[in-house]
Parts: structure tokens; C-alpha cells; sequence
């Protein structure tokens, strides 16, 4: 049996799969960078307890992520394992969204808190429902090395597109983030949710999984799943690789408006600048899937977020209102290493699945997916409390013409050089990674050979 041939997918296929992230991107953007600064510049809310709002939602997800991942394992319909959580949660995941930029009649700080806390463990609940299967899918999909990287670059372009379209469209209906616009942001909410829900109709119609396991090495439990996942080593350098990376986007993506507004005084700049950041992300993608396939991910990921975490660095040393011809030029350098540190770790993470697979005889897909976006959620809210708590030590004063000095430094670290040792962390990790394309082929032939994998389309 040729592999090549029985995993290659058409375009179409790719397009419909990888538009189902735009509405991922879309509301993952718009809590990553909007929500901290709605909740202190908008609602009221001091920094710190923003920041532990958010902290404590995020930290639900050690309960929620593995069990979804572990139901979505269990699941066998006519539609396939991971394609009906696409059909029947797309409405909550979008409800529970436009729930979050209501600014409920409450006065009182703690009260305020506790609503935007339970409304985004709501949210996270719902969302968590859609998006593990959907992620699960890449590798049930096709099982080439190339090809899951080709597969990732079609999702990370919808994936920028969507965060572009996130950056930028809220400041156009919102304007600026002040007490007064409250009812923008509302709206802005609810046209989003919209946007979000609805590309995983098309993901869920233009799918079909192709891959099941046909050998078990005993009952398939949550707990057989995790242990398997703790004890797969490249799987482990997997994510602390992906979880050091979407770390460092998560602290940026936080504080950026923060820096645009406040240290370099370009707020009436904010869409371009990060436009021209996203539009030259999307640009870049064939070259790092063309430098996946003629060296391999590792190699590919280490050049990318190399150039990237040097450019952040360089954009934080620039002075207060520079030329904004030099903050859109360095914007665009950034964004050819941010498309890097988009499509690479998620191409990464699929490989370390089958190594699993060959040595367990069973397939914990979605327990595995669940894992890495458990701790990269959980690890992001607790970087979300501790700008917050940065941000009210420092002396942060929202909407204010001028910040104390201190608070500027602050938001020029969170910037800079947090976000740069995070990037050297995956780098360190990604050199030190051992499974490469002959060793990912070798362990594919031999599940191959021992009858552990069927090919065909599972779901109708």
C-alpha cells in the first residue's frame, strides 16, 4: 500500500477544515487582546482582580479539557467521532460568547468579578466542546509529515485572517475603550459570536475523518489516556515547545494595545499596525511550510521564532511617539516570524501520536489535545493574573493621558523581554527534539505493517 498516496488530501478538503479555525481565532483573539482591557478600561475593574477573573475561569479547564478529550475518544456516531460536537455545540460556544461583553447593572467590584468569571467558565465550557474535536481531527485527517504541516498552514492562514479581522474591526465599531462605548462593545460581541459559530457548519459538512484504530491494548479509560500522554516523551517536548510559544503570543497579544496607547502614543494607529502584522503572517506561510518540507519543523520553527523574538525585542526599545512609518516597517518583520510560531508547533504536535499509538496499541487523540490546551490555557490565565497584578503594582491608571514611569516599564516588559524567554525556551526545545520526518515515516510503516490503522472515510 502506497502512504503517500493514501494520505495526500485535495485542496477542498483542506479550505473546508481550516476555516473552521476562523472562529476560533476570532474569539480567542478578541479575550486575548480586548477583554483585560475591557474589563479595566470599560467595566471598572481593578487590574488585579480582572486578572484573577480570568485566572480562575481558565483554571477550570484542569476538570473541563480532559474530559471533553476523553468523550470525544469514547464517541462513535454515523458522522464520526469528532465531527458531531461541531454540529450540535456551535450555538452555545456562540451564545456563551456574546455573553462575556455584557456589562451587567452591578456596582460592586467583587460582584462585577464573580459575573465575569462564571460567564467565561460558561464560555470555556462550550467552547471546549467544539474546538478539541476539532483540533483532533488534523491527525485523523492524513497521517503524513508534510502533509499535516500543508494542512496546518491552510488552518493558520484562516486562523490570521481571523485574528486580523479581530484586531482590527472592533476598533472601527468600538472606537475606544471607555466607559461610554460599553454598548459597542456589547454589539461588537454579538456580531462576533455570529462570525465565530457558523464556519464549523462548514468544517463539519466538507470533512470526513479517514483514520480509525483497529487494535486496543486493553479498555480506554481517562486515566489510561493521561498516563499515556505523561509518558510519551516526544509528546511532552511537543508541548512544552507549543505551550513556551502560544504563552509568549497570549502575554503579547494582552498587553500590545496596552504599548500602542500608552508608551508609544499611537492609539489612531492600532489597526494598521497590527494589520500589517497579520497580513504579512498569512503572506509568509508558504515559506515556512516550504522550509518544513525541504529541512524539517524543528529547523523550521527554530529560524522563525528566532527572527521573531529578536524584531519584539527591537520594537520595545523604540522611543515614545517614533515615526509610525518604523513601528508599521518593524510590525511587518515581526509578522514573518509570528507566522512561524503559528503553523509550527500545531504541525509538531500530531507527529508524537502515532509514536503513542505504536507503543500503547490505542489511540487517545483527544485526551492528547485536551492536555496541550489545558495547560496552555491554564498557564495563560495565570500569565492574565500576573500582568493584571503587574499592572495595579506599578501604578496603571486606566484611560489616563499619562501612565506613571512605572507602568510604563511594566507593560514595556511584558512587551519585550518576557515574551523573548519564552521564545527561547521553545527554541531550546525545538533543538532538542528527536522525532524528525525519517523517524515519524519509520513509525508509521511499522503501525502499517502490524494491521493497527485502517484508511477510509469514517462518517458520512
Amino acid at each position: 500500500m502506497n502512504i503517500n498516496a493514501l494520505d495526500k488530501l485535495p485542496a477542498r478538503v483542506k479550505f473546508m477544515y481550516g476555516i473552521g479555525d476562523t472562529g476560533f481565532s476570532l474569539t480567542s483573539t478578541l479575550i486575548g487582546a480586548y477583554f483585560l482591557l475591557f474589563l479595566t478600561d470599560v467595566v471598572g475593574l481593578r487590574p488585579a482582580l480582572a486578572g484573577a477573573a480570568i485566572m480562575v475561569a481558565k483554571q477550570w479547564d484542569w476538570i473541563n479539557d480532559p474530559i471533553v478529550g476523553y468523550i470525544s475518544d469514547r464517541t462513535n456516531t454515523r458522522w464520526g467521532k469528532r465531527r458531531p460536537f461541531l454540529l450540535f455545540g456551535f450555538i452555545p460556544y456562540g451564545l456563551t460568547f456574546a455573553l462575556m461583553w455584557w456589562k451587567p447593572p452591578v456596582e460592586s467590584q467583587i460582584g462585577m468579578a464573580i459575573y465575569f468569571g462564571a460567564v467565561y467558565v460558561l464560555y470555556d465550557t462550550a467552547a471546549t466542546f467544539v474546538y478539541m474535536p476539532y483540533f483532533a481531527l488534523t491527525p485523523e485527517l492524513t497521517r503524513d509529515y508534510d502533509e499535516r504541516t500543508a494542512l496546518t498552514s491552510y488552518r493558520m492562514a484562516f486562523s490570521i485572517l481571523g485574528s486580523l479581522i479581530a484586531f482590527t474591526v472592533p476598533l472601527i465599531i468600538i472606537g475606544s475603550f471607555r466607559p461610554e462605548n460599553a454598548g459597542r462593545v456589547w454589539w461588537n460581541g454579538v456580531l462576533f459570536a455570529i462570525l465565530s459559530a457558523m464556519p464549523l457548519l462548514l468544517t463539519f459538512w466538507g470533512t470526513r475523518e479517514r483514520y480509525t484504530t483497529t487494535t486496543s491494548a486493553g479498555p480506554l479509560t481517562l486515566r489510561s489516556s493521561v498516563k499515556a500522554a505523561l509518558q510519551n516523551r516526544l509528546f511532552l517536548f511537543g508541548v512544552g515547545l507549543f505551550l513556551a510559544t502560544w504563552l509568549a503570543i497570549s502575554i503579547v497579544e494582552a498587553v500590545f494595545l496596552y504599548y500602542i496607547r500608552y508608551y508609544l502614543r499611537l492609539e489612531g494607529s492600532s489597526d494598521a499596525i497590527m494589520a500589517c502584522v497579520f497580513v504579512v503572517a498569512i503572506l509568509a506561510l508558504p515559506l515556512w511550510e516550504w522550509t518544513s518540507r525541504h529541512s524539517n519543523k524543528r529547523r523550521a520553527y527554530i529560524v522563525g521564532v528566532t527572527f521573531w523574538a529578536v524584531v519584539q525585542i527591537v520594537l520595545v526599545l523604540l522611543r515614545p511617539s517614533p515615526p509610525t512609518a518604523l513601528v508599521l516597517a518593524l510590525a511587518a518583520m515581526a509578522g514573518v516570524g509570528v507566522s512561524a510560531a503559528h503553523v509550527l508547533p500545531w504541525a509538531i504536535i500530531p507527529d508524537a501520536m502515532e509514536w503513542d499509538e505504536l507503543q500503547t496499541g490505542q489511540r487517545h487523540t483527544g485526551t492528547f489535545y485536551s492536555i496541550v490546551m489545558l495547560m496552555q490555557k491554564a498557564s495563560a490565565g495565570l500569565a492574565l493574573l500576573g500582568i493584571g497584578l503587574g499592572l495595579e503594582w506599578s501604578g496603571y491608571v486606566p484611560n489616563a493621558d499619562v501612565q506613571p514611569l512605572s507602568a510604563l516599564t511594566a507593560i514595556r516588559g511584558f512587551v519585550g523581554p518576557v515574551p523573548a524567554m519564552l521564545l527561547c525556551l521553545g527554541i531550546l526545545l525545538a533543538a532538542l527534539y528527536p522525532l524528525g520526518r525519517e523517524e515519524h515515516l519509520a513509525t508509521r510503516q511499522e503501525l502499517l505493517r502490524r494491521g493497527m490503522v485502517d484508511a477510509g472515510a469514517n462518517g458520512r
